[in-house]
């Protein structure tokens, strides 16, 4: 899930080299917490939100063939 999520962060950012994506795996879910540089957290949430949405969208249908619970962070 994590790679999913690098991949998908690093086509969109300015920085591809400051995309690090960190994941916490517990027995029920899964955190992927995403960090990227201050410049391009606009890219990555997008306007609404509506990036961060799709991002979130495609990694819990991802998830869902192991069965898990999956969150997605984008701290900064």
């Amino acid at each position: 899930m994590g790679e999913l999520v690098k991949v998908i962060a690093t086509s969109l950012v300015d920085n591809p080299e400051s995309v690090e994506v960190r994941e916490i795996e517990g027995s029920q879910s899964i955190i992927i917490e995403l960090k990227v540089a201050a410049d391009d957290m606009g890219k990555v949430i997008g306007k609404q939100g509506r990036i961060a949405k799709a991002i979130r969208t495609v990694v819990k249908a991802a998830a869902t063939k192991e069965n898990k619970r999956v969150v997605v962070e984008i701290i900064q």
